[in-house]
């Protein structure tokens, strides 16, 4: 008998937790990053916010005509993109950095998908089953992730308008969120 006590006392527990895991907010902001205030400029460029405020916090989550963008500091550059992962909108800002084959890469936090900061281009490992040795290389998907031009100047930084005459994967997403008003990055 008391061994059906603990084991219902035990599975009521492990239920317990379950409810609290999925009941959580999705996308709790673990990084160092914030939301910057945005001002458009004359010549276009929208300002994001200051270069040293974003170098201490790595990353920086802001709005550029409607959609959201990340910028990250690393490495002594800056780079912007559209802040939802092409695959699946995961947010890009939870995101870790890594380093592949000698590129700065994201690391989508929900599917892992790896994101080169400077050109948007999506990687995978692959091998090629032709080759005797077949040694996993990582290979280019292409251009999948909408990468923005980031102007400093004065100790500013901005992001220039996206050209929305070349169609990118994460577009769908960057949609899908425009102008939801939060940056909270909703499942």
């Amino acid at each position: 008998m008391l061994d059906l006590i603990i084991l219902s006392l035990h599975f009521f527990i492990c239920f317990l937790i379950s409810v609290a895991i999925w009941s959580r907010p999705e996308d709790v902001d673990l990084c160092s990053s914030s939301t910057g205030t945005v001002e458009v400029e004359p010549d276009g460029l929208i300002l994001i916010g200051k270069e040293d405020d974003i170098k201490k916090s790595q990353r920086i989550t802001a709005k550029v005509n409607g959609r959201e963008v990340v910028v990250f500091y690393h490495e002594g550059k800056f780079h912007a993109l559209d802040s939802r992962c092409y695959h699946e909108g995961g947010p890009l800002r939870l995101g870790e950095i890594e380093d592949i084959n000698g590129q700065a890469c994201i690391v989508c936090p929900w599917h892992k998908y790896k994101i080169t900061l400077e050109t948007g281009e999506g990687l995978y490992e692959g091998i090629n089953p032709l080759e005797p040795s077949a040694t996993p290389q990582w290979q280019s998907k292409g251009v999948k992730q909408r990468i923005h031009k980031v102007t400093i100047d004065n100790g500013n930084v901005y992001v220039s308008p996206p050209d929305l005459s070349v169609s990118f994967d994460s577009d769908y997403f960057a949609d899908k969120y425009k102008n939801s008003g939060d940056l909270a990055m909703e499942k």
